[in-house]
């Protein structure tokens, strides 16, 4: 590498073995070396006889890159301090704000510019007033930046405040982390609070999640060196409120609540009844998601309460749309739907457009959760028509995480009716997206249902790593809502594999699990599993299976889950069959085929009516 910045020239040996020994191989400290030495004149003419150089110039070899960087700061005179000005504003700077804040004319500033360009420690993009330049690296910009007087950087950052306020409206209302950035190091800490959090409600929006948690705790941050008020306090309590958002979707779930607890504590303080609500509806997502139903009851009515008190629409229906998944995790697929279908009937006009608090468009993910609470009761028909409409709203917004609802509701649904390809193809679309969008808390919710597809498409293969997988990121992001449904899902693809014991093994954690959370629709699934399970094995199992499917039965009778009646039905039928119990099997099979026909879950039809012309036959 020095050989060929070199060109036809060449060191001394002794500077050349210094060279390699100090910089130990890194290029940019190789290159800077260099080219100190270069500026030391230690080089000769490569046809000069050996030995025929001469005396060669003393030149100290910097022990360390910074050194290096500094040492041509240092020999570019005026220069360096165009650098340093430059620095403050960063790796890349306009030409224009450089102008703005340099207390230098055109000429001696363009001047300067180009001794930094030709030393390659700036590169020039276009030409003077709208050129942009670029610090080589950010070594370099960070050894011009740190050879400041900290009172002169102090002040350079809060001059660009100025100057952007001033002459840049428009970085002002595209870029406030910008502004946020020169706030906080020239520590205008009131206008580092205001810019970051504008930052974090931009990121937001743009569904860089990652991005907003960062300028919502840097916002927080500001907060501790202002004096105490109540506005600060209030804008305390908001900025966590928005980082709860943020840090919810990136599946944060245990710091979500350490946040939720500092705001609840904050509000309590003021005394604040409508930051309180906000406080109560977030505890309420953060229990439902930790599958805690006495909790989060408390705290959905609390809500529903001071959103009556207050007429706080956005926290009734975040309210609404919490406690609707709440009852559905409970297996109250009525009730459910009830607060749902509200929030449908609620949301018109402009409301269809907001979110009200929800992470999505209300009103597409008010759909999209009916959907799933609908079919479980087997009302196919009324969920596709709300799921086209959730399709409509969201994509109209062009708004990922009310896309992934949307995408997800249609492939629930068809998993349920039993349209693989159509579940297919919206379920993959909803897991790409949630992936590209960096919805964490979304991948284990869409790939489970995925899998299940999987296992009725007969993909083993495809089906287990998916769920298994689900599983693991959800335990670890302390996501449990829907946990015993998943773990099912993942005993149906053992069971499928032939894995029996490890298909038993998950239909009993899913059965225990959803006993304690007091999830008596997850429970009925278990049991039905519970019952194909003993059902593949020795007729000893038999009465095992049959005790299993009943069970599962009433308890689907009993919370109007039609299409679990269907399938117990069914594996009622198979199970009367095997043993020999004749019109057992026909009054179960005949049941489970009107069943299916009168929800049009097609797929298991055809195989359920063989079994029975068969079992006519015998």
């Amino acid at each position: 590498m020095v050989e060929g910045m070199l060109g036809a020239k060449r060191l001394p040996a002794t500077v050349l073995e210094q060279i390699v020994a100090k910089t130990d191989g890194i290029p940019l400290f190789v290159e800077e070396v260099t080219k100190a030495v270069v500026e030391a004149g230690c080089l000769t003419e490569i046809q000069a006889p050996e030995g025929g150089h001469g005396s060669v110039p003393a030149v100290t070899i910097p022990t360390t890159l910074y050194e290096a960087l500094l040492a041509r700061l240092d020999r570019l005179g005026s220069a360096k301090a165009v650098a340093q000005l430059g620095a403050t504003l960063g790796r890349q700077f306009p030409y224009t704000l450089l102008r703005a804040v340099v207390p230098l004319e055109d000429e001696p500033l363009q001047r300067d510019l180009a001794v930094l360009v030709a030393a390659e420690l700036l590169y020039q993009r276009g030409q003077p007033p709208q050129a942009v330049y670029t610090f080589k690296h950010a070594l370099v910009q960070e050894a011009a930046y740190e050879s400041l007087l900290k009172r002169v950087r102090w002040h350079a950052h809060q001059r660009l405040v100025q100057v952007l306020e001033g002459q840049f409206p428009e970085t002002v209302a595209t870029a406030p982390e910008l502004l946020a950035h020169h706030a906080l190091r020239g520590e205008l800490w009131d206008k580092a609070l205001a810019y970051f959090r504008q930052a974090g409600e931009q990121a937001v929006a743009r569904s860089a999640y990652r991005e907003a948690v960062a300028a919502f705790e840097q916002a927080l941050g500001a907060v501790q060196h202002l004096p105490e008020s109540h506005a600060i306090l209030a804008q305390a309590i908001d900025l966590r409120l928005a980082l709860h958002s943020a840090l919810y979707l990136l599946g944060e779930l245990g710091r979500v609540f350490v946040n939720l607890q500092a705001a609840q504590a904050l509000a309590e303080a003021l005394g604040d009844p409508h930051r309180l609500g906000w406080v109560a509806v977030y505890l309420l997502a953060h229990f439902v998601a930790a599958c805690e139903p006495d909790h989060a009851i408390a705290y959905g009515q609390h809500a529903l309460a001071i959103a009556a008190d207050l007429g706080e629409v956005g926290i009734m229906v975040t309210a609404r749309a919490w406690l609707g998944s709440l009852y559905r995790s409970l297996g109250d697929y009525r009730r459910s739907a009830d607060f749902y279908q509200e929030n449908v009937a609620y949301l018109h006009g402009a409301l269809l457009q907001e979110h009200l608090g929800l992470p999505g468009l209300a009103s597409a993910t008010s759909r999209g959760h009916l959907v799933a609470s609908l079919v479980e009761c087997g009302a196919f028909a009324e969920g596709k028509a709300l799921a086209e409409e959730g399709i409509k709203l969201a994509e109209a917004a062009d708004h990922p995480y009310s896309r992934v609802i949307a995408y997800w509701a249609v492939g629930f649904l068809a998993l349920r009716q039993g349209n693989l390809p159509q579940a297919i193809h919206a379920l993959e679309r909803a897991l790409d997206l949630a992936q590209e969008a960096h919805i964490q808390l979304a991948v284990p919710w869409v790939a489970a249902p995925l899998g299940a597809v999987y296992v009725l498409a007969g993909r083993s293969a495809d089906a287990l790593p998916l769920l298994e997988r689900a599983i693991e990121q959800a335990i670890e992001m302390r996501f449990m809502m829907y946990h015993a449904l998943r773990m099912v899902w993942l005993g149906e693809a053992y069971l499928l594999a032939s894995r029996l014991d490890e298909a038993y093994t998950q239909a009993q954690r899913a059965l225990e699990f959803s006993r304690l959370h007091q999830e008596r629709g997850h429970a009925a699934y278990a049991l039905r599993l519970l019952g194909e399970i003993a059902a593949t094995h020795t007729s000893a199992e038999d009465e095992q299976a049959e005790a299993h499917y009943g069970q599962a039965l009433a308890l689907a009778k009993e919370l109007g889950m039609r299409p679990l009646q269907a399938h117990c039905r069914r594996g009622l039928g198979i199970l009367y069959a095997k043993v020999g119990q004749a019109e057992q099997a026909h009054n179960e099979l005949a049941t489970a085929i009107e069943l299916y026909q009168s929800m049009d879950m097609t797929f298991w039809l055809p195989k359920t009516e063989a079994m029975r012309v068969l079992l006519e036959a015998r």
